[in-house]
């Protein structure tokens, strides 16, 4: 586990335990189980993902919401969760990812709620999950998906996550970064799996880490490439070995006009 991402894990273990005292796991499933049927996140992408390019399909994105990060600082001033999502649909995007992590990224679980009230799209939280607790907070705040990052979980951790995802009917996008970590995720038979093309130590991109990895992920896993995507050509280059569903969010959030900016990475005119 790299530095910031050790400190991370540390601070938001820290921070569950907080609200986890303020809100017991009894009120929060309930909170869950109130909540109406999730969308279907990775049903969202693989009717986009497998569709004819005819019809708008081929390329399955989804598309972040992220108003800051460690690495880069604030990334997006002006940050409207609801009129983001409204243009992201308008781009084409398949799905939404929302980064609720305060401290790091400075979201929050009401930017997922706002974002995910404005559109049909499924929605995906974005955040650091380490205890089973967050991932009926996850549900309970309208997530459809939730992401375990190989890096920050031990085996039997992310298997309890994975478990108390599927008792709540979320998908679960799990994220690797190399190919040790995708062994372990492979164990868990994932029907996602992010391929995070950052290096967690180095934090420098590179697009050939879903070219090395995408190969080795067995059939009927969907590979959803994450990070460094800042063009179509490059979604194209990805789709050439098979991979056509992605997960962008800086380049997107970083543009004056989000739904042709989208539209755009998509190959596609707004």
């Amino acid at each position: 586990m790299s530095d910031i991402l050790a400190r991370i894990v540390a601070d938001k273990r820290v921070e569950v335990a907080a609200r986890k005292a303020a809100r017991p796991q009894a009120a929060v499933e309930a909170a869950a189980r109130a909540q109406a049927a999730p969308r279907g996140f990775a049903r969202a992408l693989a009717a986009r993902a497998e569709a004819p390019a005819a019809q708008g399909g081929g390329l399955a994105l989804v598309a972040e919401l992220k108003k800051a990060s460690p690495s880069h600082g604030l990334i997006r001033p002006a940050y409207e969760p609801a009129a983001l999502a409204r243009a992201y649909l308008a781009g084409g995007a398949a799905c939404l990812s929302v980064l609720t992590d305060g401290p790091y990224f400075q979201g929050e679980d009401a930017h997922l709620a706002a974002a995910r009230a404005a559109v049909p799209l499924p929605v995906l939280r974005k955040d650091f999950l380490v205890d089973p607790w967050q991932v009926a907070e996850s549900r309970a705040i309208g997530a459809d998906c939730v992401l375990l990052i190989v890096a920050a979980l031990s085996d039997a951790q992310a298997a309890e996550l994975a478990a108390a995802a599927a008792a709540f009917a979320l998908d679960v996008l799990v994220e690797v970064h190399d190919e040790a970590e995708l062994d372990r995720a492979l164990a868990l038979k994932p029907a996602l799996l992010g391929v995070n093309n950052r290096n967690l130590k180095t934090l420098a991109v590179d697009l050939a880490t879903t070219l090395r990895l995408a190969p080795r992920v067995p059939a009927g896993i969907a590979v959803v490439a994450e990070s460094g995507l800042g063009s179509h050509a490059d979604l194209a280059r990805l789709a050439r070995i098979g991979v056509r569903r992605f997960l962008v969010g800086e380049s997107l959030m970083r543009q004056a006009d989000v739904a042709a900016a989208t539209a755009a990475l998509l190959g596609a005119a707004a």
